[in-house]
């Protein structure tokens, strides 16, 4: 899913604070374009390497955040780091823009000049698509905080983006990106450990023994001539179980959720640009250019020429 969504790091700021000191993000809508142009979504995250400060997101409580914390919005939304609950300031949208003259990460004082650093964190930005088709954002709160002391894959990532971020190297940027995808992933790893057993979500169906089943055999082989039957086999459960389990947890029947999984890749292969609409159709697993684009079409709001147009 992450890679059909193309997840992809790139934009991050080091930031020495000494206290009082406030910073604001804006909502993500507003500024994806200028931070990673071609995003349709933006996941700002701050990864906390030293002290200690509050963060919070619009009209929601304050969480504290102490040395080697994770914080991510996966939703994008609009919220302050401080050092004291309550604190605002006014954003400064010069810092929002992707980098033209400087390499990364940029490295930002905040606070009183002459005071000694308080806190220190790197935050960056993961870019995503949205549209067509995105289950894991609408799995995602509004906020996830995991705490990190106790080992592991993400304390190991986050150890090595630290180090990055003390010093300009050849290839650092690379290196930052491809650890903010992995801390992404390692975090909705642990927010899926930490979801209740009656929760119903695309993250909950991916850990069920029947629904994950299905969702694996319909992503490994998405064109296939997917039945009901035929998926309660590969599964090996009756069809009215797969039907039952599956509705249950992802709210919607597995047919359903194939054609617009179907339709999240088609318009993968549309913006590449380099396969005609009759070849993507095939690839989605239809014999017509017509059945295609007409499922396309409602599934997405536009037609395949459409799509292909207005982000080509």
């Amino acid at each position: 899913m992450l890679r059909a969504v193309r997840l992809t790091g790139a934009v991050f700021f080091e930031i020495d604070a000494a206290d009082p000191w406030a910073a604001q993000t804006p909502p993500g809508d507003t500024i994806v374009d200028a931070v990673m142009p071609g995003s349709e979504h933006l996941i700002p995250y701050h990864v906390l390497t030293y002290g200690k400060c509050w963060v919070w997101p619009d009209g929601g409580p304050p969480i504290q955040l102490s040395e080697g914390d994770i914080v991510v919005f996966p939703h994008g939304d609009a919220h302050v780091v401080a050092s004291e609950p309550g604190m605002h300031t006014v954003p400064d949208l010069k810092r929002f823009r992707a980098p033209r003259d400087r390499p990364l990460p940029f490295h930002l004082r905040m606070g009183e000049a002459a005071g000694d650093s308080s806190a220190h964190m790197v935050c960056g930005y993961l870019g995503c698509d949205r549209l067509p088709f995105n289950p894991l954002l609408d799995s995602l709160p509004t906020v996830i905080h995991i705490g990190d002391r106790d080992g592991g894959a993400l304390a190991a990532a986050f150890a090595l983006a630290r180090e990055e971020a003390k010093h300009d190297r050849i290839g650092g940027e690379t290196v930052l990106g491809r650890l903010s995808e992995l801390m992404f992933v390692q975090v909705v790893r642990r927010y899926l450990e930490t979801l209740p057993p009656e929760e119903t979500s695309w993250l909950s169906g991916l850990r069920d023994p029947v629904v994950g089943a299905a969702l694996t055999a319909m992503h490994g082989d998405p064109s296939r001539e997917w039945s009901l039957n035929l998926l309660a086999v590969e599964v090996g459960v009756s069809r009215s179980r797969l039907a039952e389990r599956f509705t249950q947890l992802m709210r919607e029947s597995p047919m359903q959720y194939l054609l617009q999984w179907r339709m999240q890749l088609a318009a993968n292969r549309l913006r590449d640009g380099s396969e005609t609409v009759a070849a993507v159709a095939v690839a989605a697993g239809y014999e017509s250019e017509v059945a295609f684009s007409r499922a396309f079409k409602k599934i997405v709001g536009r037609s395949p020429a459409q799509w292909r147009k207005e982000r080509g």
